[in-house]
């Protein structure tokens, strides 16, 4: 009797120089397609840990472990039987014996080679560069060493407004240093965007306190031992005492050199569509490949790569192409993306559609062919909600609306802008860029296997797992197939409870459920997540309306747990209610005498309120003991509540005014202060149609007309702003409510968790004609009871500050330490425009 199990002398030995994500890539591609055990696999890392995801390395600043970063822990090599060299460098190739050596003295040697020795960081030759203070933004170390250092600092500089740039400029703000970006180019990410989408990158990205400085060539980073200031080639000199460059990379291809490889004049290892070297038995793949004179800097086209080598070492016949750069991004805080033919180059005549609302930050370019009938390509920067969609459109010549602007303009007339469905799209469409799966590979699994969660799909392909971006088309995937099927599609809360949302919120009322465990204890499972314990203390606050940290402290989400926005630095928030913006001179006092004495740092909000920022958690109680002295209440600022009903002056003093709108927007506020549902909740009062109110950007808005109100519903501002839509005309003030009461009831029932009424009424069957019947003509027969519903809820309420200023074992809760009555003393402030801040880390007060 024979064996068909292959000894390890007669298996091809692969070694894969470089064990960054690439390279691991190359592994898992190959373990699958290994299934008769053909080959074995030795990989060589330089850094000391096994791979981790560089994609996300910035998260390293905001909690992530290298744990959460890591692609796979060690035992994962040693159970597919991969020999793993961590901390070793590979310093030998030996091309005629087929053997590499690491500088540890190691000599393996090799059927096939892979060389995934990435990139490293270039380092343009400016004086100063060597100083202790200047630091390159690459790998876990790099961050460790930025981390430690930037204690002692106050004022970073980062040398190039690229990509990792703006990412390094990111973690420096994180670590609470004051930041500037100084790019050598007239504009930031000139490969990606168009002069206005960089002006509008860069406005947006001032916004958030980050200094940018464009055109400048720095000449030295000057200062005896560390950094103290950078000079610039026109004069000018900027204070830095902290330097971090990422002013681009260069690929690894010492290792090539030497043996005597072909590179590229300006560097990388040249290799042909097979990713096959001038040495038939080497490859090379990611940031280390120079494929038809490009060096790709994404980790996708890497995987596309690995991916090609595995086919073609495992009997296929694949060849790397051009491949598509589109990207999305965050880049700090700010969304970006381009795709397609981004500047619209490839087509003479082509026609450019654009978007430029400055008062949002958000700028949309998409590029048209002449005919009209094809989308090219485009760029977002501001809101890249529709990326995925409109990237879909592009690759595969999908058909445009006759408008192509409502590619880009959002919902208009109850029909999405894109008017596509990604279950429409041919089988072969890509879905997940990062790991190369198509719309086919994931429907079959849906429809054959029965995948239908995301976690699931995920698991079987690595989609959604890279740079996240495709996720929501995966979960339109998974509805729309099983809607196509005649599936009912249920989105339950979590594994813990076979429940939608709308469903647990009827379970709760009807049985008169009040907690979380008797909840999880009759209709759950487990012990819950942190997916669903949130997602219950929402219902249950939805549902009665009692205090939320009464018996669920536990379970809701911090600024909950605080009844206080927490901010940078460890510090929160107070914001009280000023119902329609309306304060007296005692309660303006008031304010000012609190803040003064705290020393917090106080702003005019956009509902118009005051903020008062940078009270420590044991002050919280006190500070709202004299508010609610004063006549204050909680604002629900920290809430999915009701926030603000923001109003005009009204009739009363402006002469356009129809009504009296303050005492509208008031009598609104009051009565809905406090109510919980998925989101917050936002509305306005505009005296007329000159809407100073701004209602029509509200969940809810109201303007008054010569016969009445007209009320607008499901609107709101934010990265993805949207109008309100009109549903009902020239009520009277109690009609007005009435249908108010019901529209935000309706709301609260029904929709998912964390859905803004804007989302929920894109979502509906129906859409707005729907909407109508319910709330305006009861179509359901349900009026009356929503009516009743929210009443109930208005009868309960009471102001969360007081019952916790009443009660002492609720105070007792509001300390930084169990044991011990003493204030953090981490915090740290500065002074700034009179008021003090956060201060960074390391910062020390001026002695003056």
């Amino acid at each position: 009797m024979t064996s068909n199990t292959v000894s390890d002398s007669q298996k091809k030995h692969i070694v894969i120089v470089g064990n960054g994500m690439v390279g691991y890539k190359f592994c898992e591609k190959l373990l699958k397609k290994n299934d008769k055990g053909d080959f074995r696999i030795t990989i060589f890392g330089e850094e000391t840990r096994p791979a981790y995801d560089r994609v996300h390395l910035s998260a390293y600043f905001e909690d992530s472990s290298e744990e959460d970063l890591q692609l796979a822990p060690i035992e994962w090599y040693k159970e597919n039987g991969i020999e793993l060299h961590t901390g070793e460098l590979i310093t030998e190739l030996d091309r005629d014996n087929q053997t590499v050596t690491s500088q540890k003295g190691r000599t393996v040697s090799y059927d096939k080679l892979i060389l995934a020795t990435g990139s490293s960081a270039f380092v343009p030759p400016i004086p100063g560069v060597e100083k202790k203070g200047v630091f390159v933004y690459r790998t876990i170390e790099d961050l460790d060493a930025i981390t430690n250092y930037a204690k002692k600092a106050s004022k970073a500089a980062v040398i190039g407004g690229g990509l990792l740039g703006l990412e390094a400029a990111k973690s420096a703000m994180d670590l609470g240093l004051e930041t500037s970006v100084i790019e050598f180019a007239p504009r930031l990410m000139p490969r990606q965007l168009d002069e206005i989408g960089a002006q509008a990158l860069k406005s947006a990205l001032e916004d958030f306190n980050l200094e940018i400085l464009l055109n400048k060539n720095t000449k030295q980073i000057a200062g005896n031992g560390t950094p103290e200031y950078l000079d610039f080639a026109d004069g000018e000199r900027l204070d830095a005492d902290m330097v971090i460059i990422s002013a681009g990379i260069r690929p690894r291809d010492e290792l090539a050199k030497k043996a005597d490889l072909e590179v590229g004049e300006r560097g990388g290892i040249v290799v042909n569509d097979r990713m096959e070297t001038n040495d038939p038995n080497i490859f090379a793949i990611g940031e280390s490949a120079l494929h038809r004179g490009m060096i790709y800097g994404l980790v996708a086209p890497g995987y596309e790569m690995a991916d090609v080598v595995v086919e073609n070492l495992t009997g296929g016949d694949e060849e790397f192409t051009e491949f598509d750069m589109s990207t999305k991004l965050k880049l700090v805080g700010v969304d970006v993306a381009s795709f397609g033919d981004a500047f619209g180059e490839t087509e003479e005549n082509s026609k450019k559609v654009i978007i430029d609302n400055k008062a949002k930050g958000v700028y949309k370019r998409i590029n048209i062919s002449e005919d009209g009938k094809r989308l090219l390509g485009g760029m977002l920067v501001g809101d890249a909600d529709d990326y995925n969609m409109l990237l879909q459109i592009a690759k595969n010549g999908f058909s445009l609306p006759p408008d192509p602007i409502d590619l880009i303009i959002g919902e208009r007339d109850g029909e999405t802008g894109a008017g596509q469905k990604v279950y429409d799209f041919p089988d072969d469409s890509i879905i997940c860029s990062c790991e190369s799966v198509t719309k086919g590979e994931i429907c079959s699994l849906i429809e054959e296997e029965g995948m239908e969660d995301i976690d699931s799909i995920k698991g079987c392909t690595k989609a959604g797992t890279g740079c996240s971006g495709c996720v929501p088309m995966l979960d339109d995937l998974i509805t729309q197939s099983m809607k196509a099927r005649g599936k009912e599609v249920r989105k339950v809360i979590c594994e813990h409870f076979d429940y939608t949302r709308q469903e647990l919120y009827d379970l709760i009322k009807v049985k008169e459920i009040h907690t979380y465990d008797e909840l999880l204890d009759e209709h759950g499972t487990g012990n819950g997540c942190e997916k669903c314990k949130p997602a219950v203390a929402s219902l249950l606050a939805s549902a009665f309306n009692e205090h939320v940290l009464k018996d669920r402290d536990t379970i809701q989400d911090t600024n909950d747990r605080f009844l206080a926005n927490i901010q940078r630095g460890g510090t929160y928030s107070v914001i009280p209610r000023v119902p329609g913006g309306e304060i007296t001179p005692d309660k303006l006092i008031t304010i000012g005498q609190l803040a003064k004495k705290y020393g917090l740092y106080t702003k005019i909000t956009g509902g118009q309120r005051i903020n008062m920022m940078g009270a420590r958690v044991d002050q919280l109680p006190n500070i709202w003991e004299e508010l609610i002295e004063a006549g204050f209440e909680s604002g629900h600022a920290y809430g999915k509540a009701l926030r603000t009903v923001k109003s005009c002056v009204g009739s009363t003093w402006c002469r356009y005014g129809l009504h009296e709108s303050v005492s509208f927007a008031i009598e609104i506020e009051e009565r809905y202060r406090g109510l919980r549902a998925p989101h917050k909740l936002k509305g306005g009062v505009s005296g007329c149609v000159r809407e100073c109110a701004e209602a029509q950007a509200k969940d809810f808005g109201i303007i008054a007309t010569e016969e009445g109100w007209n009320l607008f519903v499901c609107g709101n501002g934010g990265t993805n702003p949207q109008h309100a839509r009109l549903l009902a005309t020239d009520l009277d003030e109690e009609t007005l409510i009435k249908y108010l009461d019901r529209f935000l009831m309706f709301y609260i029932k029904t929709a998912e968790h964390l859905n803004r009424t804007s989302t929920w009424l894109n979502k509906m069957d129906g859409g707005l004609d729907y909407l109508k019947k319910v709330v305006v003509e009861d179509s359901l027969g349900i009026g009356e009871e929503l009516e009743q519903e929210m009443q109930q809820l208005i009868n309960v309420y009471a102001c969360e500050w007081t019952e916790v200023v009443n009660d002492p074992e609720l105070r007792k809760r509001f300390t930084h330490f169990v044991n011990s009555e003493d204030a953090d003393p981490s915090l740290k402030f500065k002074d700034y425009r009179e008021q003090k801040v956060p201060a960074p880390a390391g910062w020390e007060k001026d002695s003056k």
